[in-house]
């Protein structure tokens, strides 16, 4: 596994077609090098081998890059203004085709990503040393089996939580500037996009659905023994269009989709000790036409404590509505806004942030952003200190 990476990361670094095109030196150590000169051997035979016992491979990529000015108008900011460039993400991404069925594949995703201690969601349970760093993590292993039963294939390992992907692919396709309201830090922070567990995904014209039993705990974090299992879904019914995911599409679809996860954290106050569980469920709607879209969803998460005065941290409600309006020949301007508000049960203090921006599709391969983010956190929220505008300017760009 480790040769077919390299060799095919050393492919598309330098490209086969610029390898054929310039000479190539050797010295006796094995360096090389692009000019000749004394002790170098010029190299005849530049071709890359790649071997596997797969019938096909394919290797594709996305990297969100960035820079980002961000202004807290809260005086107890740990951060007043932070002004940096930055690699949000980048995702390298093998499938490996193993079966007679060409749909079926196992799939390996790297995640590169940079640590940095203002960033909950990936300086958890890591030494403040590698803050700054560029990490390596897996984000997706897993083995996809196509159509085992009547439109419904399945996934088995590191996978997809349901909701996340629909929502990323359908309506919200600005993930390398913010997240989904479900999992946004400022928003219901209830999920991440990736869990270890399996799941039954089956597609239809007019319906779409998604089940699965997961660890719970998400990708970057560690399964607790006192935990139970979780059972999550999405059902999704095209009611115009059928079943759609182009931009070029019109299409109307409605969603539901929900956790139910017993005992999901430990709980004390005095001496009294509970297993709090973590039960929220969403309607989401999107209208997609080729010149705009438009979407609003509504979630709410309950509060299941059985201890008086206790408030469970991840109890409360809110919605988002987001439109997009599109422009040029090949609706390559996009405009966008979106409007999220989240009202946690404890100490219910709306938490609201604001994102307007514009988007360039240069080509296939990049995009551009120029967009404002905006928090607008009530008085007395635990995040009001994050008040404040953030200026981004994002380039992503995909293979």
């Amino acid at each position: 596994m480790n040769r077919i990476i390299l060799s095919l990361i050393a492919t598309l670094t330098l490209g086969s077609a610029t390898l054929n095109a310039m000479d190539l030196y050797q010295d006796a150590n094995g360096q090389l090098f692009s000019t000749a000169a004394q002790g170098r051997t010029l190299i005849k035979d530049k071709s890359v081998s790649v071997f596997a016992n797969a019938d096909k491979i394919k290797l594709s990529g996305v990297a969100f890059l960035g820079y980002r000015y961000t202004n807290y108008t809260h005086p107890t900011a740990t951060v007043h203004n932070l002004n940096q460039f930055e690699i949000r993400r980048a995702y390298l991404e093998l499938r490996a085709h193993l079966l007679d069925d060409p749909k079926s594949y196992y799939r390996i995703t790297l995640d590169v990503l940079q640590q940095t201690p203002n960033n909950k969601s990936t300086n958890n349970g890591t030494n403040s040393s590698t803050n700054g760093s560029t990490l390596l993590r897996a984000k997706y292993i897993y083995l996809y089996l196509h159509n085992v039963l009547a439109s419904t294939s399945v996934q088995l390992g590191l996978v997809h939580r349901p909701w996340h992907d629909y929502e990323q692919n359908h309506s919200w396709n600005f993930r390398d500037i913010s997240k989904i309201l479900l999992e946004q830090s400022n928003g219901a922070n209830l999920s991440n996009s990736a869990d270890f567990g399996f799941d039954f995904i089956t597609k239809t014209k007019y319906l779409d659905t998604q089940i699965g039993i997961y660890n719970g705990e998400g990708y970057n974090r560690t399964q607790n023994a006192a935990h139970a299992m979780s059972l999550e879904w999405r059902a999704t019914s095209h009611l115009i269009g059928g079943k759609s995911e182009k931009v070029s599409d019109t299409y109307f679809d409605v969603s539901f989709f929900g956790q139910y996860n017993k005992k999901h954290r430990s709980v004390t106050v005095g001496s009294v000790t509970e297993k709090q569980d973590l039960i929220f469920a969403g309607l989401h709607t999107i209208y997609n036409k080729p010149g705009f879209l438009f979407s609003a969803q509504y979630i709410n998460s309950q509060n299941t404590s059985h201890i008086v005065n206790n408030i469970s941290g991840q109890a409360g409600s809110g919605y988002n509505t987001y439109g997009e309006y599109r422009i040029g020949s090949k609706n390559e301007y996009r405009f966008l806004a979106r409007y999220d508000s989240w009202t946690p049960e404890k100490g219910k203090k709306e938490q609201k942030t604001i994102i307007a921006g514009i988007a360039w599709d240069q080509n296939k391969n990049v995009q551009w952003i120029a967009n404002v983010t905006a928090i607008k956190n009530q008085s007395g929220s635990n995040l009001e200190k994050f008040n404040g505008e953030a200026y981004m300017l994002t380039a992503r760009v995909k293979y």
